[in-house]
C-alpha cells in the first residue's frame, strides 16, 4: 500500500521537538477542529504530506491525540514515535520497532485474553511490508518485537515480573501505542510504533538512566524515523 499522508505521533514536547525538523522550515501549526488541546504542525518531506502532533502522556490522551488527527488530516499511516522502557533484550538508545502491540493492563473478564481490549484481537501487527522495509531491518540498534502499552510508568522488578508473567517475550513497555493501534484499527488505518529505549524498569538505577538519557542525544536513534520517512518517498 502507497503511503501519502503520514501522522507522526510523540507523547511529550521532548520527543515532538526530535521530530519536528522532519518538516524543515515550512511547518505550519493548527489546532485540531475536533479539539483544542491537540496542537498539529503541517508540512510536506518531499511528496509525502506530514502532520506532527503531541498526544500527552498515556493511553486516553493518545486515543483522543488520534482521533483529532485522523478527523483533521485523513492519514493512511500513523507513526508512533518516542521513548520506552526496555525490559527485553533491548539496551538504553537501542530502537525497538514493534511487531506486535498490546496492552499489560487490559483484561476484559473470563472468556478473554489478557491485553485484547474489547472487540480487538490480542495483538494488533502493522502491515508486513512496512517491517521488511530496509529503514526497518533490525541491526545492532534496531529491533523487532512485542511493545506493551499500559497507564503506569514501570519501574519496579514486581512491575516488570507482572508484565512478564502475561506476555514472556515482550521487549519494551510505554504508555500510548496500544491505544494509538486501538483508534487506527478502529478507522481502518496502518500504523506502526517506533520507540527508543530510555531506560530498563526494574533495574536499581532505571530513573537516572530514563534522567541521563535527555542529556545524551538521543537524536540519532530518532532517525529511523526519518529513514522510514525517506523510504516511503520513494
Amino acid at each position: 500500500m502507497r503511503h501519502h499522508r503520514i501522522a507522526v505521533m510523540a507523547a511529550m514536547d521532548k520527543e515532538l521537538a526530535l521530530i519536528l525538523p522532519l518538516l524543515g522550515k515550512n511547518a505550519v501549526k493548527q489546532t485540531a477542529p475536533s479539539d483544542s488541546c491537540v496542537e498539529i504542525w503541517r508540512g510536506t518531506h518531499g511528496s509525502l504530506e506530514l502532520a506532527l502532533l503531541k498526544s500527552g502522556i498515556g493511553k486516553v490522551n493518545a486515543a483522543l491525540a488520534t482521533q483529532a488527527v485522523i478527523e483533521s488530516f485523513n492519514p493512511d499511516l500513523v507513526i508512533s514515535t518516542g521513548v520506552a522502557g526496555g525490559v527485553g533484550a533491548a539496551g538504553v538508545l537501542d530502537v525497538v520497532v514493534a511487531d506486535r502491540l498490546t496492552f499489560h493492563d487490559v483484561w476484559c473478564g473470563p472468556g478473554t485474553e489478557r491485553g485484547a481490549a474489547d472487540g480487538m484481537p490480542r495483538f494488533i501487527t502493522p502491515p508486513a511490508e512496512l517491517l521488511e522495509l530496509d529503514a526497518l531491518a533490525e541491526n545492532g540498534v534496531v529491533r523487532h518485537g512485542l511493545i506493551c502499552s499500559g497507564d503506569i510508568f514501570v519501574s519496579t522488578p514486581q512491575e516488570v515480573a507482572a508484565i512478564k508473567a502475561d506476555f514472556p517475550d515482550v521487549q519494551a513497555v510505554e504508555m500510548e501505542s496500544g491505544a494509538i493501534a486501538q483508534t487506527c484499527r478502529r478507522h481502518n488505518i496502518d500504523m506502526i510504533c517506533i520507540r527508543v529505549v530510555s531506560d530498563t524498569p526494574g533495574a536499581e538505577d532505571n530513573l537516572s538512566q530514563y534522567t541521563d538519557f535527555w542529556s545524551k542525544a538521543p537524536e540519532r536513534t530518532f532517525g529511523v524515523v526519518k529513514g522510514l520517512i525517506e523510504a516511503l518517498d520513494k
